[in-house]
């Protein structure tokens, strides 16, 4: 799984299939990331076993610093052993994918109500995501370029001003129940994430823990569609535009296509972020 810090790392989404540099590859010793960071030619995303942090007051110490480490200089960190089940995860990309293979009638019968909310179907073509604050900017880039993908987004079911936009039990069976298990699975590797956080900032472990357990996440289910290759090589069109996250971190489960990039904070010269084989990380 990618971890990523907001604010910090800028990611993007291109092409499917993207071959990935050697420079993509991931890295597992943390000793010189500072160096290596500030070259392309040995820029690469730490892995960090995140088992460590269970196992010993030793191993929380060693896995926070890893975890800030990576975050100072790179922005993203790939989390092994994080205990997310992998039948959970796998069954989360079965059930997203039952969802977008929906008639488009009745995804758009999801859409959102609200921008501000965050909650409901988002069709192709709908956002241009962008680093870029200037809302005359962000819609002309939407319109000549808009990013090429369809997303659903849920959040916390008890909120008392957004409400969620489910799609009938018969159109995907256990899809509310299963994505209401994930919600509060990631919540809970959340605050042990930013528990190790705190330890590495040298802060108490429970610094954040009043901070994050209202639970004002968001998760966002993409999908996207095929694409002519020569379309993806227009001026300014990608699967997702360049950008930060808004938050405090964010949970990145891919699959084994790829075509996900992160920029190097230093260069700015973007890398493959490979996907590593979900039951080992």
């Amino acid at each position: 799984m990618l971890l990523r810090r907001s604010l910090r790392g800028s990611m993007r989404s291109v092409n499917q299939r993207l071959q990935p540099s050697r420079a993509a590859h991931p890295r597992r010793c943390l000793a010189t990331l500072a160096e290596r960071t500030r070259s392309d030619d040995t820029f690469g995303i730490p892995v960090v076993d995140f088992g460590k942090f269970r196992s010993s007051e030793a191993g929380k110490k060693d896995t926070a610093k890893e975890i800030v480490d990576a975050f100072k200089e790179v922005g993203f960190v790939y989390l092994k052993n994080h205990g997310v089940d992998e039948r959970k995860i796998s069954n989360a990309f079965l059930k997203s994918k039952e969802f977008f293979d929906l008639p488009i009638d009745k995804k758009v019968a999801l859409a959102w109500e609200d921008p501000r909310s965050n909650r409901g179907y988002v069709a192709k073509g709908r956002e241009r995501v962008t680093q870029s604050s200037d809302a005359d900017e962000i819609a002309a880039l939407r319109a000549k370029a808009p990013d090429f993908k369809e997303s659903m987004e849920i959040g916390r079911d008890w909120d008392a001003t957004w409400k969620n936009q489910w799609p009938e039990a018969s159109d995907v069976p256990g899809f509310k129940p299963t994505f209401l298990d994930f919600f509060q699975t990631c919540h809970d590797l959340h605050v042990e994430v930013m528990r190790s956080i705190a330890l590495g900032l040298d802060l108490k472990e429970s610094f954040f823990d009043n901070k994050i357990h209202e639970q004002y996440h968001n998760l966002r289910l993409l999908s996207y569609p095929p694409i002519d290759t020569q379309r993806l090589k227009s001026e300014g069109q990608s699967r997702a535009g360049a950008h930060s996250d808004y938050g405090t971190l964010t949970f990145v489960f891919q699959d084994s296509v790829g075509g996900l990039e992160v920029q190097n904070p230093h260069t700015q010269v973007f890398h493959a972020a490979t996907p590593i084989v979900r039951d080992s990380a």
